[in-house]
């Protein structure tokens, strides 16, 4: 099953949710807002990602602005800690199942948590359109 870690106010995760009910693939989601990630929650999406903290962490946004620190220079533990008491943070909405990870919405990318045989049949088909 899909988890989606989302923000309230975030336009990124409802664009997420509303492509996940059009395919309808069945997910659980987390508002981070009302229910923080766990440290363990945050290792496993750390243990997916292609760059670590700067995958899921949002050096921009005024959220990390506000900490005066640079997370790249912290312990994993600190991170995590940091994590926990400022959500926001994450970049939004991460996307995870046992195999994938997404971070962000981007449809193309997003396309992965198709299962294979849905994918093929709507890649054959857009193919098709594209000769047309």
């Amino acid at each position: 099953m899909i988890k989606i870690y989302t923000i309230s106010s975030c336009t990124s995760c409802k664009k997420a949710k509303t492509w996940l009910n059009k395919h309808q693939l069945p997910y659980k989601e987390q508002n981070l807002g009302k229910e923080p990630l766990t440290r363990e929650e945050i290792l496993d999406i750390l243990s997916k990602t292609e760059n670590g903290v700067e995958s899921i962490v949002s050096s921009k946004n005024r959220y990390a602005k506000a900490l005066k620190c640079d997370i790249n220079e912290l312990s994993v533990s600190e991170v995590i800690t940091i994590i926990k008491e400022n959500p926001r943070i994450l970049k939004s909405p991460i996307l995870i199942d046992d195999k994938r990870l997404q971070v962000g919405y981007k449809e193309d990318d997003i396309r992965a948590f198709l299962p294979r045989s849905i994918r093929n049949v709507e890649n054959a088909e857009a193919r098709m359109r594209a000769a047309l």
